[in-house]
């Protein structure tokens, strides 16, 4: 898992506002990956613990996430999220 606080030249290259939305509610629920996902950050408050591994990642409003393919984690959303995402390899 990866997370940056991204300039407003970066989300212009990887083109962000075209991508999807999703939102969220208060809630917990395990997720798993079959591709890469990164997604930006809109609004929310977000925890995802890593089944495997046991590392955990906070993330809110302004961040760049990614996942990667073949995780299987946890997500606790702490506060309503909503978020651009794209599926597939980009280089964050």
């Amino acid at each position: 898992m990866k997370k940056k606080k991204p300039t407003e030249e970066e989300l212009n290259k990887l083109e962000v506002k075209k991508w999807g939305i999703w939102t969220k509610e208060e809630s917990v629920f395990p997720w798993s990956y079959d591709e890469t996902e990164t997604c930006y950050i809109l609004e929310g408050e977000v925890e995802v613990l890593d089944s495997k591994t046991g590392e955990r990642l906070s993330f809110q409003k302004g961040d760049l996430v990614q996942f990667p393919k073949g995780l299987e984690c946890k997500w606790t959303v702490k506060k309503p999220v909503r978020k651009h995402y794209h599926f597939g390899d980009l280089d964050i």
